[in-house]
Formats: C-alpha cells, structure tokens, sequence
C-alpha cells in the first residue's frame, strides 16, 4: 500500500478512551435505563447485575486487547476473523457489525426529535407526513435528524483532531454531569430505597436479567479496535483503555439508575409503582433521571442533565461514523466494497468511506422511531456474534503462539456469548429473554441480503479468496432458519394473544350469543390466516437463502475443480523436467520423504537407488554450444529410461540423473549397470552418449534414510567414471 493510502497515527489515549465510551453510552442511557432496568430487577438486582455484566464485557476486552496487538489494522474483528479463519468469516463480522454501527448511529440521531419533544415542545412537530408503525413521521424532525448525520458527517470527513477533542471534552462533560446530579440526590435523599428487588420474583432472575442485558448496554467500547492504526500511542496501553471504557460506562448506569430512584412525584407510594406508571405519566415526570434532578437541584439540574444527553448523543454519532469509516476503508482495501472508498483526502481520512454512511443513512428518519427500535434490538444479536468472534479469533492466536494467560479468558468470551445467543433466540426459555417479533424478522432479512450481497463477491472475486468455508454459510442458512421459525412462533403468539383479549372482552359485556359464537370463528379464522401467510414467508425466506447459498456452492465447487485442475497442471510441471520429459528434482525430492516415512515405519520394500552422470557434458557446450548440449543430455536421459523401465528416473542436477529400482529393475539391477557400461564404452569411439553409473541396494536396519543408499551409489558412479575416463571417455 503507497504512503497516501496508509492511515495516519493521531489518536492519543484519552481520545481512545473517549472513543470507546462515547460510543457505548448514548441516549438510551439517560432516557430508556431507569425503565429498561429498573422494573425488571429493582436498584439492587440492577447493581449486581451490572457487576456481572462488566466482569464479563472485561473478559470480552481482554480479548480485544489481545487481537489488537496480533493483528493492528483497520477493521477490527473483521481484520481478526478474516486473518484467523479466512475471508468468509471477516465478511459475516463486518455483515454484521454494519448493521450493529449503523443502529446505534440512526437510533441516537433519531432520538433528537424525541429530545425537542421532551424540553422544547412541539416545535418540530410540523409538516406532518405520515403514521408508520404507530409513530407519526412529520418533516421537520425528518430534516432535524438527517441535518444532525449530514454535520457529524461532514465533520468526522474533514477532520481528525477536532471530532477527537470534542468526544473527549463531552465525555469528560457528561461523566462528570451524571455523578454531579447523583452524588447531590444521594447527599439530600432521605427515602429508602426500598423495595431493592422487584417483589415475587427470585433475586438470581432479576440480577442474571440485567447481566444478559450488557451485550447491548455496552456495545461500541470495541469501536477503537477500528482505528487501532491511528494510535499515537504503544499498543500495549489498549487493554487498560478498554477496560477504562467498560467501567466507566458501568458507573455511569449505576449512577443513572440510583439518581432514577432519588425521587418520585407524590401520587406514587414508591419508586416501584413510580417506574411501572411511567407510560401514564409525560413530560419531566416520565422520565425519572430528569425528573430526580429537577427535585434536588431545580431547573440547574434539569439543564446540566439535557447538556450531558445531548453530548451523549454527539459522542455516539461521532464514535459511530468513526468506526464504521475505518470499517469500510478495511473493507474497500480487500475489495469488497468499491475501492475508492480507501481513498484518503490529504488530511488522511476515508472520506467517502464517511459519506457513505451518510447516504446510507440520509432515508432513516422515515422509518419512523419504532422501526429504528426494532432494528436496535437486532444489533444485541448481532454483538453476541462479534463478540464471540473477537474470543474464537483470540483463543486460536494464543493456543498458536502458546500464550496460556488468554486462553481462559478466550474459552470463557465464547461459552459466555453462546449462553447470550441461547437466551435470545429461544424465546420463553427464559422469562425475558425473547426480542420483538419483528425484530427477529429484521435479522433474517439482514441475513438474507447477506447472502445475495456475497454471492455478488463471489462473482467478482478473481483472486479467489472468499467461498472456500462453506460451513459458516451452512450455519448462517440453519440460523435463518431456526430464527424465521422463532418470528412465527412469536407472530402466532401475539396474534392468539389479541384473540383471546378480544373473546374475554366480548364475553366479559355480552355473555355467550349466537354473535359470540360468530366473533370466536373469525377469530380462529385470522390465527389460521396469520399462520397460513407465516408459514408461507418463512417457506420464502428460507427458500431465498437456500438458493443462493446452493448457487454460491456451486461457484465454490466450480472455482474448487478448477483450482484443482490448475493446481494438478502446476503440480505436474512441477515435478517434470522441461527439457527431457523424465520427472524433475522436486519429484525427487518428495519421492524421498516418501522412501524415508516408509523406512521410518518399517514398510520400506526391496529397492536400489542408481545415479547417472555423463561424462564430457562441459566439452560439448564449450565445443558445440549449449544446444548441442541439451540435445546430447535429451540422448543420455532415453538411454537410461531404455534400460531402466521399470522404474521412475530423476534428473537432479545438470547432468546428473537418480533412478529408485524396484521390481523387475531391482532384481535385474546388475546386468543392467553391466549393459549401461559397455553401451557407454561402445559410445567412446563413435562419441556418444556416454554415461557413468552407480547402483547400491537399500539394507533394512542399517539405512535409516534413504540418502545414505543414494551415497553408496554416488561412490560408485565414481568409481564407473574413472573406469570410463581410463578407457578415454572425456570427463570435463
């Protein structure tokens, strides 16, 4: 790679640090935490339950502290996995990891409109367009959203110090603002934070609830893997930054949630019955942070938490594009996506790998908050894949190199991660463990497009590099499978669910009557309906996937028969000597180990090793000239095969041959060195081919390689070059 396209080092460590942070906390954090949280295992079942799930996002870091230092270049786990396990598997991670970096950006730049909504009013809500999904879409805030992508885009594009200094001037900001406005509810709080586990509900439940929830809540500490060839600093330092990042993050969640529960307005008994009303109640009220702020610190309060969510919004945008940028610039480098998204301006920044993702982007605020919801919730799918990536790819590096302290932690990342991909794709195994509906569908349709997207790699890929792991497509086909099963379960559930509310209500007013009777079989009619139409996607999607992947296979196999077919035609010249046809000193030389493994076994056969030379090869190249000498060495190698056919003849050298007798040439072996001697002391007068032989046999217990019978022979095609030279062959 030329100078210009190399990415250049700029990133000092706290801007690492404020990378990795500023991207794994955003507007979620302050806004959907004490809800999210909070009602499903109370302060003290959130607490443990973080503990657990930094202890296990460290494991995960150690992983990516280690890959960074085995692999250092753009791309992350994509550049990890593509390394370790070969290019199909680097294209599902960055698959993947796409979708997870693109979620996290859209999600938080559509939650501006939600911010003005909440403390300006509805100044944006104008220019109404239309309702999807429940959520109304109006102009303005389409144009808010995709202005906020447009400017963070333009800025990540244009430069590299400034968009560093600003995440970490913000995350210096909001840590500090979030435990400001806790450490003062703390102080001033006289309530008792009680209930401390949500009643009727086992304590070990609740605290494993919030620790399976950490894939989500810390996804985006790894984005500095991504920029790993702009540290300007040693790599060593990675493993602290990162575990500088996770806990951070986790004591910014604690201290949310503590804040959350400081206080509550006075219609609630507690902070219980507040947390489970809070869809009742709108404005400061609905959101529990803001609203314990406004209570111990009145407006001052309430501003200093709106500057730290919107620096928290800014720092995820920022940390997104940043790592989705060096995601496509590694992407553009293997040729996967078009090359110029590698190009760097002359400030060393991918920019059209940065617009790109504004584009990308730029349609996202009409799908409204809802879809962007659901696509949110894939991205914890789509973590748990990654980050059992980045521990495969670390447990296979360190059994290679025998680093023993990171195989545990490794081992440990992909039991961990297995557990996580178990408890969200098998919903009502657990008690929450299941995602939306559509979520699910959303994850197959990524997959899908996955498919269709490689297949068009494949057709491109001239140096054959991707297509030769079909077993990870296997799995991604099963996994399509198995999760197009788990939406029609999950479809057909909510459906049955709403029938059976709208019986219960029909009957609750009307009692049992013949238009009763009537509601029941319209409403098995629409489950049969919705179970028909389920049925009939899932059969399309995988039956979509299915054949993609069987006309990808059959491009592997295409591409496999003729790399073979090339590889045999190499192979073959290989092993031929070009100018006489008999095999070449690389056959030799693998006929060799061959001989030694079997003398290594004890199954070596009866053999004999014979070496040719021929004798005044040097006098007819200076006499005649090098043609009358490939001619003169053409006539030495099919007087040898004359004599010796029964066995396979060597050239090894420039006029040196080696022949491995066995059958009929063994047993023979003395008249046909007889028979090669007189034909050379024949050729002596009527200058000739003249050729000098030696043959030893191989003796079982005494060579324990075959070179030691090749030197007996050598020895003795002297001594039958001197008888030659005696009887005046020319030997130089």
């Amino acid at each position: 790679m030329s100078d210009k396209r190399k990415l250049q080092p700029y990133l000092t460590p706290a801007g690492a640090w404020a990378l990795s942070l500023g991207t794994s906390i955003g507007w979620g954090s302050l806004v959907i935490t004490s809800s999210a949280y909070l009602s499903q295992a109370g302060p003290g079942g959130c607490l443990l339950g973080l503990a657990a799930g930094t202890v296990i996002m460290l494991i995960i870091s150690r992983s990516y502290a280690y890959m960074i230092n085995c692999c250092p270049d753009a791309g992350g786990v994509y550049a990890y996995s593509k390394e370790t396990f070969g290019h199909d598997h680097g294209f599902l991670t960055a698959w993947f990891l796409t979708l997870t970096y693109l979620a996290m950006l859209w999600a938080n730049a559509t939650s501006l409109p939600l911010f003005a909504r909440y403390f300006i009013g509805d100044f944006f809500e104008t220019g109404y367009l239309f309702t999807i999904f429940g959520y109304p879409v109006y102009l303005a805030e389409v144009l808010l959203t995709a202005g906020a992508i447009l400017l963070s885009t333009l800025l990540c594009a244009r430069h590299r110090h400034l968009p560093a200094r600003m995440m970490t001037a913000m995350c210096a900001f909001f840590t500090a603002a979030i435990l400001f406005c806790t450490a003062a509810a703390l102080f001033r709080t006289d309530r008792a934070f009680d209930p401390a586990f949500i009643p009727d509900t086992p304590v070990i439940s609740q605290v494993v609830r919030i620790a399976m929830m950490s894939p989500w809540a810390f996804i985006g500490f790894e984005n500095i893997s991504h920029a790993v060839e702009e540290f300007d600093f040693p790599r060593k330092k990675t493993g602290r930054i990162l575990a500088a990042g996770v806990v951070t993050s986790a004591v910014l969640y604690a201290a949310i949630i503590l804040l959350s529960i400081s206080a509550y307005p006075g219609q609630f008994d507690s902070w219980l019955s507040y947390i489970r009303n809070l869809s009742q109640l709108s404005g400061i009220e609905a959101l529990p942070p803001f609203y314990a702020a406004y209570t111990w610190l009145g407006n001052f309060g309430v501003n200093i938490l709106m500057a730290a969510l919107l620096a928290l919004v800014i720092t995820s945008l920022i940390g997104n594009i940043t790592a989705l940028s060096r995601l496509f610039y590694a992407l553009a480098e293997d040729g996967i996506i078009p090359d110029r998204y590698a190009e760097l301006n002359d400030r060393r920044i991918p920019h059209n790998a940065v617009m790109l993702i504004f584009l990308l982007s730029c349609a996202v605020p009409l799908l409204g908050r809802t879809a962007v919801g659901w696509i949110v919730d894939v991205t914890t799918l789509g973590a748990v894949l990654i980050y059992g990536y980045v521990s495969a790819c670390a447990l296979k590096k360190a059994g290679t190199y025998g680093d023993r302290n990171q195989v545990f932690p490794a081992a440990a990342g992909i039991v961990i991660m297995l557990v996580f991909g178990i408890w969200l794709l098998v919903p009502n195994l657990f008690t929450s463990g299941s995602l939306e509906s559509e979520s699910y569908f959303l994850f197959v349709i990524w997959s899908i497009l996955g498919f269709l997207f490689f297949h068009s790699i494949l057709r491109k890929d001239k140096d054959r590099r991707f297509g030769r792991s079909i077993v990870v497509w296997i799995v991604l086909l099963s996994l399509v499978l198995f999760v197009s099963l788990v939406w029609m379960s999950q479809s057909t559930m909510r459906v049955t669910a709403d029938a059976m509310n709208h019986i219960q209500d029909y009957y609750a007013e009307a009692g049992f009557t013949a238009e009763g009777e009537k509601l029941i079989l319209q409403e098995l009619d629409t489950l049969r309906m919705t179970n028909a139409r389920s049925i009939a996607v899932v059969v399309a999607m995988f039956g979509i996937s299915l054949g993609v992947l069987l006309n990808n296979y059959s491009i592997m196999n295409r591409r496999a028969a003729e790399s073979e077919t090339e590889l045999g035609i190499v192979r073959n010249k290989a092993n031929t000597d070009p100018l006489t046809g008999v095999k070449s000193k690389h056959a030799y030389t693998e006929k060799e180990s061959e001989i030694n493994a079997m003398i290594l076994a004890g199954s070596a056969p009866a053999m004999a090793a014979a070496v040719c030379d021929l004798n005044g090869l040097k006098h007819i190249n200076d006499t005649y000239g090098h043609k009358a000498g490939d001619e003169y060495i053409r006539a030495a190698a099919r007087m040898i095969c004359e004599l010796f056919q029964h066995s396979p003849v060597y050239r090894i050298g420039g006029d040196e041959f080696a022949v491995v007798l066995s059958g009929r040439d063994y047993e023979n072996r003395e008249q046909i060195k007889e028979q090669l001697m007189e034909i050379s002391l024949q050729n002596i007068a009527s200058g000739q081919v003249v050729v000098a032989c030696g043959i030893a046999e191989y003796i079982p217990g005494k060579d324990t390689q075959w070179h030691s019978v090749f030197e007996r022979a050598d020895s003795g095609m002297y001594a039958a070059k001197k008888q030659l030279k005696d009887a005046g062959a020319i030997t130089r």
